[in-house]
């Protein structure tokens, strides 16, 4: 099986990091989950509803659809809070990446363990700026809104193509494709890492520093 790799790259403000990467993050959730499986019998079975949210960004000029489940979110808000407070930490210029990564699980004889297979790996490239007063933050925060439109048209683009996806399966193995741990809400199996890194490149940082330029010169 070959895993399909999508790599998305923003820069924001240190305190946009949180909403930035949750908008994304739930975006790409949002479309990578079912309502929960309800069997009848082995091969039968109906799917429940998911609700979804829209959320108002408090720090960047930008709105986003979750899926509507307090306990997905505080997953994710977890994960993003250990790499926001990596970034800080870190000592590399405010740089890093954090992935999502969906995955099925393939059953081994005992005594290994089961095997893990990506199948889509989404990388989100992070660099933090720091910015002079507070008329650069107003500008930083209409442009990482636009640029979080964007990614966002991106996202739903790359999702509605027809490539692979696990098939549905049993109920015997169900828990091979999805996340059944969730009681409101069934997404792909997942895991969310990042890396602290200097080598990122400053491409993204300098494009948003010159578009607030630009728009101070106007």
């Amino acid at each position: 099986m070959n895993c399909r790799s999508e790599v998305l790259e923003v820069s924001v403000e240190g305190r946009q990091v949180d909403e930035a990467m949750l908008s994304l993050l739930h975006t790409i959730l949002l479309h990578r989950s079912t309502g929960k499986f309800h069997y009848k019998k082995e091969g039968t079975y109906s799917i429940g509803t998911v609700g979804t949210q829209d959320i108002d960004c408090d720090f960047i000029d930008f709105s986003f659809v979750r899926v509507s489940s307090e306990e997905l979110d505080r997953a994710i808000r977890k994960a993003v809070g250990e790499f926001k407070e990596a970034l800080r930490n870190s000592g590399s210029d405010g740089m890093g990446q954090i992935s999502l990564e969906f995955y099925q699980k393939k059953k081994s004889r005992w005594p290994f363990s089961d095997e893990c297979i990506p199948w889509e790996v989404w990388s989100i490239k992070v660099n933090v700026v720091n910015l002079a007063n507070e008329q650069e933050r107003q500008i930083c925060r209409e442009k990482v809104g636009e640029k979080l439109g964007e990614k966002v048209i991106n996202i739903v683009e790359v999702i509605n193509r027809h490539e692979y996806l696990p098939k549905m399966p049993t109920q015997s193995e169900v828990d091979n494709v999805f996340d059944t741990s969730l009681k409101d809400v069934q997404p792909y199996l997942y895991k969310i890492t990042y890396q602290i890194t200097d080598s990122l490149g400053t491409s993204v940082s300098t494009t948003m520093r010159r578009l607030i330029k630009d728009t101070l010169a106007l």
